[in-house]
């Protein structure tokens, strides 16, 4: 349900025959399966695991989702690909704030705030600033984000073998690359971190790291290597098979979309769609950017801003890189996939319906020109898309019951981090669901901390 725009330079591949249910069928549904049922808002990644994993637990799932699981209109589409166990650090970190200024004027950088939209945006951008208030602030986050992806490359592996697509996850390690040694230590307060939480790290200098990665330019002479990540090769065709496991062991997939509830008091009765009512006594709220609005209409204002992301991706080149590369100076995730070399990142603040700024796609287009060997070319560019980012202003998401909605619980917010944290999520979700302890506590990630 996650709002995007996007702009095509080639073919739009086939679109996969998936029959859906209406919202009238859904009424048709006896008392005995309403009594039991839950319905998931949201097919994006975080959404899916959320259904599966709420199924296993012997519950009827409903997904409500406008479109195809993990299509073009869902962050899950168009994400980076990284499955990082390390993926421990907020955005807001000391010091970031000096750089305000900056990034409502330099209009090239890696995050971007648009002067017309400040206004809008101070009061998270006040809440975002704070999270990073200084190091013991960030390092508690860390460690609640850690608890969320450290065993995310594992469970991927899992789930993808379990929807018969194995190949699609491939471990061969996440490699951040720098010009020197010096500008890594710049960062060793992040890295240190990863460390003491029991990261495997491995460390390549000047001819070690040109035999890793043959085609750098020579720009950059020192890199490290997370060992264990993970990244995902096609991330429309991972969603998709996830959705037809689900549909294989009985769900129901209702292709509209989701615009409020109804309650009897403060109870949950009834999911309000495009196309009707969907009767239900427990939802769970996976709806990425769209979750927002939902949450204040099941009684929770919470602050989610959009960090528009862009990427673009060039027919050839993935076959010429080893790993996932993250340039120190560029901020953005070069990944091979199975369309081609995928380069996405930037972070733009906006209004989320403000149309997409192609110039930040033209940057990454630029920048990855200057990541390789002139032998290297990045010049057949055959896509170009845009999506929201659902982030919160402290850098966890929002999972866990609503404050106002007995029945109506939450599980969106997670910024840049979907993919990685989609598997602990869903289990938080489908524990907390049925009435159970979950495996770990995340109360830190509650709706009530806003």
């Amino acid at each position: 349900m996650e709002q995007h725009a996007n702009r095509l330079r080639h073919r739009p591949a086939n679109r996969e025959s998936i029959p859906d249910v209406t919202a009238e069928d859904m009424t048709k549904v006896s008392q005995s399966h309403r009594q039991t049922k839950v319905v998931v808002i949201g097919a994006g990644i975080v959404g899916l695991m959320t259904a599966l994993e709420i199924q296993r637990s012997g519950r009827n799932v409903v997904v409500i989702e406008p479109g195809d699981p993990g299509g073009r209109q869902a962050a899950s589409y168009g994400n980076g690909a990284w499955i990082h166990p390390g993926g421990i650090m907020p955005v807001s970190v000391p010091g970031l704030w000096r750089q305000v200024l900056g990034y409502l004027t330099n209009r090239s950088g890696p995050f971007v705030i648009r002067w017309a939209h400040f206004p809008h945006l101070v009061p998270w951008l006040v809440r975002f600033i704070w999270a990073g208030r200084n190091w013991k602030v960030v390092e508690e986050c860390a460690r609640v984000r850690f608890e969320l992806c450290r065993h995310s490359p594992r469970d991927h592996r899992r789930i993808a073998a379990e929807a018969g697509v194995g190949h699609l996850i491939e471990q061969k390690g996440l490699l951040y690359i720098y010009p020197d040694k010096a500008t890594f230590l710049s960062n060793s307060y992040e890295w240190d971190m990863r460390r003491r939480l029991g990261l495997a790290i491995t460390e390549f200098e000047g001819d070690a790291l040109r035999q890793l990665e043959p085609n750098l330019s020579d720009r950059y002479q020192y890199g490290v290597r997370v060992d264990d990540g993970a990244h995902c090769t096609d991330l429309k065709a991972y969603c998709g098979a996830i959705a037809g496991l689900l549909r294989q062991r009985g769900a129901k997939f209702v292709r509209s979309r989701a615009s409020g509830f109804r309650m009897a008091g403060n109870r949950l009765t009834a999911v309000v769609t495009d196309d009707g009512d969907i009767e239900c006594s427990e939802a769970v709220l996976t709806a990425g950017i769209g979750s927002g609005k939902l949450a204040a209409a099941g009684g929770d204002r919470v602050p989610l801003e959009s960090e528009r992301g862009y990427h673009v991706v060039f027919a050839d080149g993935a076959k010429k890189i080893n790993h996932p590369l993250m340039p120190s100076d560029g901020k953005m995730a070069i990944t091979p996939t199975l369309q081609g070399l995928r380069v996405a990142g930037q972070v733009e603040l906006a209004h989320l319906d403000a149309a997409p700024d192609w110039r930040r796609a033209d940057v990454l287009h630029r920048f990855a020109a200057t990541v390789f060997r002139q032998s290297f070319q990045c010049d057949k560019l055959i896509d170009q898309w845009m999506g929201h980012r659902p982030s919160t202003p402290d850098g966890l998401p929002i999972i866990g019951k609503a404050r106002s909605c007995t029945g109506l619980y939450y599980g969106f917010g997670h910024g840049h981090s979907g993919l990685t944290q989609a598997p602990a999520t869903a289990r938080l979700l489908a524990a907390i669901v049925a009435g159970q302890k979950p495996e770990w506590d995340p109360s830190a990630m509650s709706v009530g901390r806003f």
